[in-house]
């Protein structure tokens, strides 16, 4: 029953974030900052798991495919598929739930600590709408991060592979667009999207409904990675299911 409870508060929250808008000229500068705090802040992290994974990638494929029958370029279809599919919007989502998501869940429940959301509703304005819906908003460009994902993975992995001497620069071109589906992108993006969603929606319950004192922030902040990652995970499955079956 508790877990029905909080599943209606979830949906609650998400329909309650988009009633009784806050002033365009205010949530148009909580949308820059949280895009700033959210995204940019996080291209740098990004940026260097991306190349070295996909250098990993590329290393690990080529040593398990050294029988001198299977050709070279494979490694880079290899690579490309590990990408594309699932490193860059699954596996760096759940990095980013312990990053975006633990910042959104601390920063929100230290309001709530403050008083702060107390004020805010005091004051006539809708908290949920003032806090949550800039957030989502602004993980809408997620994708962007996503993007420089695989094409920093493919590029580790294309260093890694001509600088390892596992495969020359052509053989791994050939490789990359080797049997290309577009539609393999478009699957990624999709998965993006969703799982933005909940990067956006799920720390910022978590942040919102905790109760208690400084000690809970950080419980509710591991509680949300917690979460975040478990609905990534299951939804990445369900996604797999319809998209690509």
């Amino acid at each position: 029953m508790t877990y029905l409870r909080n599943i209606g508060t979830y949906f609650l929250m998400i329909a309650e974030m988009f009633r009784k808008p806050t002033k365009w000229s205010v949530m148009k500068l909580l949308i820059f900052k949280d895009i700033d705090d959210l995204i940019n802040n996080s291209i740098g992290i990004v940026a260097f798991i991306s190349f070295f994974v996909g250098g990993v990638v590329t290393i690990q494929t080529s040593l398990n495919i050294d029988n001198p029958l299977i050709p070279k370029y494979l490694v880079g279809f290899a690579t490309r598929q590990s990408i594309i599919l699932e490193f860059a919007p699954t596996f760096m989502s759940i990095i980013m739930a312990g990053k975006v998501g633990s910042f959104i869940t601390s920063s929100i429940g230290t309001m709530r600590v403050t008083e702060q959301i107390d004020a805010l509703e005091v004051m006539g304005i809708n908290s949920l709408n003032y806090l949550v819906f800039p957030k989502f908003i602004a993980l809408l460009t997620y994708p962007f991060i996503i993007t420089i994902a695989m094409v920093l993975g493919i590029l580790g992995g294309m260093a890694a592979s001509v600088y390892g001497g596992f495969s020359t620069l052509q053989d791994y071109i050939t490789g990359i667009q080797y049997d290309f589906i577009p539609f393999q992108i478009g699957y990624a993006y999709i998965k993006t999207i969703v799982f933005a969603f909940i990067l956006a929606t799920v720390p910022s319950y978590h942040g919102y409904y905790m109760t208690g004192g400084a000690l809970e922030v950080g419980k509710a902040s591991t509680t949300s990675f917690v979460w975040t990652s478990v609905l990534i995970i299951v939804l990445n499955y369900v996604l797999t299911q319809m998209l690509l079956t």
